[in-house]
């Protein structure tokens, strides 16, 4: 498998698309407000039109189908679909017509960015926040520990609220956001994200269901031009797709046996929580993610979140675009944090819950990196560029979590905000 980069394209089927007929293109397919799947161009010859748009039915035909689930009519209309512009369009307006928000407000959503000596990230992220349909209730930076003052002097320009936390670590910052907010839903991203202008209103549209204790969303990358960004994409996405989903109690104990996996839920890029969660079961355990075991604070916490019983949804209607590690060094370095902070986390939960499942999931783990590392012998390119990486990171972790595992978690601290 050689290498090949992607000019991304986001393609709304409302206005007129014109078929792309080369290859090295990533599609991502909307109507209006709506995102409905995702294909990549990478034709040998030239594509004609007509394969252009099969690709495009195959893309969207999944998420379609759940938008009109129990709708027969729709269900029809969406098998009958041709592959030209003008059929698509007509099975789209059909199937979505309800789906776009009619009414702009203020949501009680606070907006939560940890950030540190990222000045120019955080000045786009805010770019986007600031033209969104519905406008948070507020917008906290929280700077952690930056060694300059261009964070605070980017949140002055955007006359946000600024907090600064002298103690280095994503998760004791997240907890310090989570603690500060006055909405009543914490909703999280990063600082090298571009919040799409629907992000905040579909955020709180899923917490119109009661049930719901948290949410994800779906994250496209930023960008496919280095062979890192690809790698990550192909391998470690953090999209999940573009149906919506349901993670609750039916999923945790089935899953028990072999370790429910919580990763799969989404990604700390864009996830939101009810603020009287965190009573519930805690906040952010500050022994994992960046600063301290690498990562996989946000996935421990949706499996506290799960255990006890609350449910986390899905939803793809809520998007952000990620910005990849562009070299293969930052990818390995990034990579090796994740698998570090993956091991941590999996053994707290056995360590909190005792589930032995997290531990045959380890094990399961372990087992298939031995096979990547054979798989890949001699020759590690593409996936296996970062292998070695990731495997060291496991290895670490085991040490990581033998010298923390008595160490104060701080998910119930009453901490004062400094």
């Amino acid at each position: 498998m050689t290498f090949s980069k992607y000019t991304i394209h986001h393609l709304d089927l409302f206005n007129e698309v014109h078929p792309l007929r080369d290859a090295g293109h990533y599609c991502v397919f909307w109507y209006q407000s709506i995102p409905l799947g995702e294909a990549y161009i990478d034709f040998r010859d030239q594509a004609t039109p007509l394969q252009f748009w099969e690709g495009c039915i195959r893309a969207i035909s999944p998420a379609l189908k759940d938008f009109a689930s129990g709708n027969e009519e729709s269900c029809r209309l969406i098998q009958s679909m041709q592959p030209d512009l003008f059929s698509i369009r007509r099975v789209c307006e059909k199937v979505l017509a309800e789906r776009h928000p009619r009414q702009a407000v203020t949501c009680e959503v606070s907006v939560v960015i940890c950030t540190r000596d990222r000045a120019p990230w955080l000045r786009t992220c805010l770019q986007y926040l600031q033209s969104q349909y519905c406008a948070p209730f507020e917008i906290i930076v929280v700077d952690n520990a930056s060694v300059t003052d261009d964070t605070r002097a980017v949140a002055d320009a955007f006359n946000v609220r600024y907090i600064r936390e002298h103690r280095p670590g994503l998760d004791i910052a997240r907890n310090t956001g989570a603690r500060a907010a006055r909405g009543s839903i914490v909703a999280y991203t990063d600082d090298d994200t571009r919040p799409d202008r629907y992000w905040i209103c579909r955020v709180s549209e899923t917490f119109r269901d009661p049930a719901i204790a948290a949410m994800t969303g779906l994250v496209i990358a930023a960008s496919l031009e280095t062979e890192a960004e690809v790698i990550f994409e192909k391998f470690w996405p953090f999209n999940r797709g573009y149906i919506a989903k349901t993670y609750d109690a039916a999923f945790f104990n089935s899953a028990l046996p072999s370790g429910p996996p919580v990763w799969e839920i989404g990604a700390g890029a864009n996830m939101a929580f009810r603020k009287d969660v965190f009573d519930k079961v805690g906040y952010f355990d500050e022994r994992l993610d960046v600063g301290a075991a690498g990562c996989s604070g946000d996935s421990e916490l949706w499996y506290r979140l799960l255990a006890c019983g609350l449910s986390i949804r899905y939803n793809p209607l809520a998007v952000v675009s990620h910005s990849h590690r562009t070299s293969i060094p930052g990818l390995r370095k990034q990579l090796y944090a994740y698998m570090r902070g993956f091991t941590v986390a999996i053994l707290i939960q056995h360590q909190r819950f005792g589930h032995r499942g997290n531990l045959e999931h380890l094990g399961k783990v372990i087992l298939y990196y031995f096979r990547l590392l054979k798989k890949g012998f001699p020759r590690y390119d593409l996936q296996y560029k970062t292998v070695f990486s990731e495997f060291r990171g496991i290895l670490s972790g085991l040490i990581y979590f033998l010298r923390h595992r008595n160490t104060d978690p701080k998910i119930f601290s009453n901490d004062v905000l400094r």
